[in-house]
């Protein structure tokens, strides 16, 4: 008898082990066809939420090999944020005048980081619903379509390719203001004090140094070069700074409104200048301690209070030391030439410029490279072809640059174009999807503001597009 029953319960338990796999394995493969499947998921299929791990257990269990401090964090978030457009501004507001460029730019401040805010609570949460570790901007579009609304599940790859486009031609646009702005600032200094060479020659020289910058591939490595161009780029606009409060004229002498044909530049340029989006997940995923990100004094939330003050007291002060003259694209460009002070401005942002570039680089590589990546099996190989690959971006930024040198007019279009979308228009809409209709229906305030920051965005995508293209096709036409 004592056997007989061991047998059974052995038999038992083996029966129990089996039963435990089998529902492990069907709620996997449920999972994962919610996840992967081309086909929509049914409307009575949802995630386990009680299985479902923490947002701390996940943010935890990220496996990151280089993983970046709060402070590695705060030094790419600014110079992720703080590029050329900020020596922008003061065109920006002589597009605006100095009353809606001073309240609009807070304004764009403002709204642009909430949208941030939106993005990282929108992948967090996302990650715990696919318990995966970090996602994306490109996966969180996509994992938002997946578990969205049913007629939204068929769309998500189509609406992560189309992400994908908007962010690689953001990117890749700052990359080519980048070099078009380091070009025409190293031009001016060796312009004065040696030989005048076009601008072309230098785009070419820099291909070199900007090749293997951009080998490196990891942001760990990044931070002593970011460290570094943040300090020269502070140095440089603290000297700018004394520059422009220097023999200010009385507000009177400025626009406080511009024409209605010029906003759409501002915004534009305007909305460039918060150019950190396409960063954020990417610094949030890379984090030692990603929990200190958001909230109110997180690192984005202090980081981002530093760009809008910095961006409206440029344009501000830009243009009303500058007024009218304010059309070149960078107020470094303004600055006294026959003072060795001020070309040491226009140097100590070309090599800060030239330095962050990188950084700008490092979203765009990331999502053309995993396509290519497959097609090389042995190690060696795929070495090369990532160094090919890393080259080849660079080089598009090059003919581009040398396409358009303009520096005003290309910023105005990147911005208008890709930027508006990426910064307000793909956030409140991934967030409608994500909560709806369990946090949207609850709540009408969340759905309209979402609505409204998207229209915002819209109207800016359209008109800031079409000026911008015809600014370029015939300059001076919209000023």
């Amino acid at each position: 008898m004592e056997k007989t029953r061991q047998f059974y319960g052995s038999l038992n338990n083996s029966f129990d082990s089996m039963a435990a796999k089998m529902a492990h394995s069907m709620k996997s493969e449920e999972k994962q066809r919610l996840l992967d499947s081309e086909h929509p998921v049914p409307t009575n299929s949802v995630v386990d939420m009680e299985n479902v791990a923490a947002d701390d257990d996940l943010l935890g269990n990220r496996n990151i090999e280089h993983p970046t401090s709060n402070f590695d964090t705060m030094v790419h978030l600014l110079k992720g944020n703080i590029g050329t457009g900020i020596l922008a501004m003061p065109d920006a507001f002589r597009n605006a005048g100095w009353v809606i460029g001073l309240f609009g730019t807070l304004t764009m401040g403002i709204i642009c980081t909430h949208c941030m805010h939106m993005l990282v609570e929108c992948s967090r949460e996302l990650c715990r619903r696919t318990q995966t570790p970090s996602l994306s901007f490109a996966e969180v579009v996509e994992a938002a379509c997946r578990t969205g609304p049913e007629f939204l599940q068929r769309k998500a790859k189509v609406a992560k390719f189309i992400l994908n486009i908007f962010l690689f031609i953001t990117q890749m646009g700052f990359c080519c203001v980048y070099y078009v702005f380091v070009a025409v600032n190293l031009q001016e200094v060796v312009k004065h004090y040696f030989v005048d060479l076009p601008v072309y020659w230098y785009f070419v020289f820099l291909m070199v140094p900007l090749v293997l910058l951009n080998w490196v591939k990891s942001l760990k490595y990044l931070t002593p070069a970011s460290l570094f161009a943040s300090i020269v780029m502070s140095t440089g606009l603290i000297i700018t700074f004394f520059y422009m409060l220097q023999g200010l004229s009385p507000v009177s002498t400025i626009n406080a409104f511009s024409s209605w044909g010029q906003l759409p530049l501002y915004f534009g340029t305007a909305v460039y200048a918060f150019e950190g989006i396409g960063v954020v997940l990417p610094l949030e995923s890379n984090m030692r301690n990603p929990q200190d990100f958001g909230g109110w004094n997180g690192v984005l939330n202090r980081g981002m209070i530093v760009v809008a003050v910095l961006y409206t007291a440029v344009g501000f002060f830009g243009y009303l030391k500058y007024g009218d003259k304010a059309v070149l694209g960078s107020v470094t460009l303004l600055l006294p030439a026959d003072e060795i002070l001020a070309q040491s401005v226009r140097l100590m942002m070309a090599v800060a410029i030239l330095l962050s570039y990188s950084l700008q680089f490092y979203v765009p590589f990331n999502i053309i490279w995993p396509s290519i990546e497959h097609h090389f099996q042995d190690e060696k190989t795929r070495q090369y072809a990532e160094y090919f690959t890393r080259t080849a971006l660079v080089f598009i930024t090059f003919i581009f640059a040398v396409a358009i040198p303009n520096l005003g007019a290309v910023i105005s279009l990147v911005g208008a174009f890709s930027s508006s979308a990426l910064a307000m228009i793909f956030p409140p809409l991934v967030e409608i999807v994500t909560f709806w209709p369990d946090k949207m229906a609850r709540n009408d305030w969340m759905l309209w503001k979402n609505i409204v920051i998207v229209t915002i965005g819209f109207l800016g995508f359209l008109t800031g597009s079409y000026v911008s293209i015809c600014n370029i096709l015939n300059p001076g036409a919209t000023t």
